[in-house]
């Protein structure tokens, strides 16, 4: 915990919290949704513009990074600011539980199951961080190392310790010291030649803000390997890399080549998914099914391999694979 020269207590007065060296490096943004459960992601950056959170007495931007010794004013937050987060019901907690796949002393990775959030807001109350957090009040310290659509299921980490956080999400950024393998089922057959889709993705906010992303020349850097797993007779199975993380990656590079993902209602076709729900299939068909990494100290690389969940692997194995 930072050093706090009065415990915050929303709603009472203003807090100068001393930031330790653990910290550094997170978002201002981040640290304090950490620290203001209940408060909306509005009114937090509402208070940041307004300038009522300070550090070190001077306005800062949400994206600012704490760095160790620097004093963090959180101001007051009325009572009825705050969304009151549900506990997890019996059936979430007991589907968490079931569903990790490594514990260890400074890292969770768990097996998503698809329709689940992985963190609260825009109409979601509770996510799985929040349930988690809930779950295990002993580990004070969790924390999402990346994300999954909700529609994704499969392996994500979420740290233990702010020091794993921050050498995982170091790791992420320099591309190639973790592995992220998915698989996922395409329409159509994937081309033969096509093993890297190259295009910068550009994200923009649809009516209702709702995400979309598009292949644009303005769009950052981006890049996906792709490799044939089974061929059906219209759809393919391909195991996809991404070496970037960028928002609807997969999706956006697989819907480039003429093979939008099955289940996919932003950018695959509505008929097609209607063929496949016939089949069985009643969801995005994106699954990150391994993880591979090094933690801080170990020689050795972890990986974390979560199987195809039921949903998509009955109806997948009821289909006529092609020589």
């Amino acid at each position: 915990m930072s050093r706090v020269d009065k415990e915050p207590v929303l709603g009472q007065s203003v807090v100068l919290v001393t930031i330790e060296s653990e910290y550094t490096g997170q978002r201002v943004d981040n640290y304090l949704m950490s620290r203001l459960k209940g408060l909306p992601k509005s009114r937090l950056y509402r208070l940041l513009r307004k300038g009522e959170v300070r550090v070190n007495k001077k306005r800062i931007k949400p994206d600012y990074k704490l760095q160790a010794g620097d004093v963090l004013r959180v101001p007051p937050v009325r009572i009825n600011d705050l969304v009151v987060t549900p506990p997890p019901s019996q059936n979430l907690i007991k589907l968490l539980q079931d569903n990790i796949l490594l514990e260890l002393p400074g890292l969770l990775v768990v097996n998503k199951p698809s329709g689940i959030a992985v963190h609260g807001g825009s109409g979601v109350n509770l996510g799985l961080i929040e349930a988690l957090r809930q779950m295990r009040p002993e580990d004070r310290h969790l924390e999402l190392v990346h994300r999954l659509d909700k529609d994704t299921s499969g392996c994500i980490m979420i740290a233990r310790k702010r020091s794993v956080l921050r050498f995982l999400q170091d790791q992420l950024r320099e591309r190639h010291k973790i592995t992220k393998i998915y698989y996922a089922l395409v329409q159509g057959g994937w081309p033969k030649r096509k093993h890297v889709v190259d295009a910068p993705l550009l994200k923009l906010e649809a009516a209702g803000g709702a995400r979309m992303v598009k292949i644009h020349p303005d769009g950052k850097a981006s890049r996906t390997k792709f490799k044939i797993l089974q061929r059906y007779d219209d759809c393919t199975l391909v195991e996809a890399h991404p070496i970037t993380g960028r928002t609807h990656q997969i999706r956006v590079h697989a819907q480039s080549v003429g093979c939008g993902l099955v289940g996919d209602d932003k950018y695959g076709s509505d008929d097609f998914n209607k063929v496949m729900r016939q089949r069985g299939i009643k969801r995005l068909f994106l699954h990150a099914a391994q993880l591979r990494f090094t933690l801080p100290g170990d020689e050795v690389e972890t990986v974390v391999d979560a199987p195809l969940p039921p949903e998509l692997n009955k109806p997948l194995s009821g289909m006529t694979p092609l020589a």
